[in-house]
């Protein structure tokens, strides 16, 4: 078996069979660990992180006669991969920060010391982040991580998961299409969709049978117009307040 580096052959390593065996039973027994206690899964992820670091640049598969590292994790993490991969690059990743300060902050605020430490990289401040990650709430750390990334503040938000049939598809992503358009299309798709609902709130109050819900709906279009535009509405309102 051999692999490819920068277009150069690399001779697989050395299989040592002793240690391979060492490591898997370890990795066996971590996640078998884990099925039976919850907590023990936010203390031994550091510990599991670097075994399958080890087995991956040591090959470790092959053992089990497995084709590759990738079949190896299908074997071991049936329901996600991604999970494995997180620990391995919080091993590798996060070598500034001692063992035991990650397992006390736990591995989801881990994942988010990786996101700053892979940006930050020689200028990471591993000491105020790791303050950060142990004195704040998770969200509100990673509001804290995000903000750092992208220089802007963030808000809580949640995933919606709904079921449409096909035939809906055409009238939902044409409305979405002609908001985007009147909004500016660097609009996200959630952001349309509000003023889609505001909207429509407006449109079902107009009779003033629920004066505070239409309220609150001209207020969130309000709020989603451009500048411009809000420019113009007050100037239009203004106008509608003076006497003739």
């Amino acid at each position: 078996m051999s692999l490819r580096i920068n277009g150069r052959p690399l001779v697989a390593p050395k299989l040592n069979r002793r240690r391979a065996l060492a490591v898997l039973e370890k990795i066996d027994e971590i996640l078998h660990w884990e099925k039976r206690k919850e907590r023990e899964r936010d203390v031994r992820f550091v510990e599991l992180g670097r075994y399958l670091c080890e087995v991956r640049a040591g090959q470790y598969w092959r053992i089990e006669n497995l084709r590759s590292f990738d079949e190896f994790l299908e074997k071991r993490f049936p329901d996600s991969r991604r999970k494995a991969y997180y620990l391995m690059a919080i091993h590798e990743n996060l070598t500034q920060v001692p063992k035991q300060a990650l397992r006390d902050v736990g591995w989801s605020k881990a994942i988010e010391l990786v996101k700053v430490a892979r940006r930050d990289q020689e200028e990471f401040d591993c000491a105020t982040w790791l303050h950060k990650a142990r004195s704040l709430p998770k969200e509100e750390f990673k509001g804290e991580v995000e903000k750092h990334l992208t220089g802007r503040e963030t808000e809580p938000w949640e995933l919606l998961y709904f079921k449409l049939y096909k035939s809906q598809l055409p009238v939902i992503e044409r409305a979405l299409e002609t908001v985007g358009l009147m909004l500016g299309t660097n609009k996200s798709r959630g952001y349309c969709l509000e003023m889609i609902c505001a909207d429509f709130l407006a449109g079902a109050n107009l009779d003033g049978t629920d004066a505070e819900a239409l309220l609150l709906s001209l207020r969130h279009i309000y709020g989603l117009l451009p500048e411009e535009q809000r420019s113009f509405f007050r100037h239009e309102l203004a106008g509608l307040s003076c006497p003739a």
